[in-house]
């Protein structure tokens, strides 16, 4: 455990020091006082606009912003950040080979499996601090600007799409493992995202998707529940694991 506690620090301190951790706070972060800014913004653009057309066309319509119309802003924008991070940790593993770096450390007692969990691991926590901060800066301006008790379960529907985004992660780390550069890991991630996309277009088969998990926005206006979503977690969490496990026996028989 200390072998693969050491090699995780260094790959988190090797985030700090390149300025990556702080892109991607700072990615998250204005995302997150993005969405109430847009929520809130939106009636005196829409008078603006209606205003700019000119007389005759009659009164704009009322809207009366809500924290609901943040969180929608909140599922329409959070793929920014996940893109961001991916397209920052594309070359997770495949920058290794390139460079060869971990064939010294392999050579002085490093494993192969401690080398996959802790890069995993380094991308989880990434994660999880730039998206949880996105949602709590939405969620605090939220409570000053609007009311958060008209959404319902917010951090549920939340927990299902960061679940979501844990996934892609996961295709990534596979990917990389696979693929012989940044590009082609890109590439492979993307396209196991929009297999999913394109299989959400058949009825039958759409509640059965990770990214049934990303309609967050179903669950904060009231129109499903948890229940709707047990089969799409499930799945997810099972391919999930599925790409870990495959991550893990590919990088055991990879050349380096």
């Amino acid at each position: 455990m200390k072998v693969f506690w050491a090699f995780f620090k260094k790959e988190v301190l090797e985030r700090i020091r390149s300025g990556r951790l702080f892109v991607l706070i700072g990615i998250f972060a204005a995302i997150g006082i993005l969405n109430p800014a847009t929520a809130k913004l939106t009636p005196w653009l829409l008078e603006t606009f209606w205003s700019s057309i000119g007389e005759g066309v009659g009164e704009p319509p009322t809207i009366i912003p809500t924290a609901l119309d943040s969180f929608t802003q909140f599922y329409k924008n959070i793929p920014i950040g996940l893109f961001a991070l991916v397209l920052l940790e594309g070359g997770i593993l495949t920058k290794e080979y390139a460079s060869g770096t971990l064939i010294a450390g392999l050579t002085r007692g490093l494993t192969r499996n401690t080398v996959i969990a802790a890069k995993a691991l380094t991308l989880l926590l990434l994660y999880t601090v730039g998206y949880w901060l996105c949602f709590l800066v939405t969620y605090g301006y939220n409570a000053f600007y609007f009311d958060n008790s008209v959404a319902v379960h917010p951090h549920l529907a939340a927990l299902l799409y960061f679940v979501f985004g844990a996934f892609v992660l996961s295709l990534l780390v596979l990917a990389s493992t696979l693929a012989s550069d940044t590009t082609e890991a890109l590439l492979a991630t993307g396209g196991g995202v929009l297999l999913c996309y394109l299989l959400a277009l058949i009825p039958p088969v759409k509640k059965y998707l990770p990214t049934y998990l990303t309609s967050g926005t179903s669950i904060v206006y009231g129109k499903s529940e948890l229940a709707d979503y047990l089969a799409a977690l499930a799945i997810t969490l099972v391919l999930t694991g599925a790409c870990a496990i495959g991550a893990f026996l590919a990088f055991r028989k990879k050349q380096l």
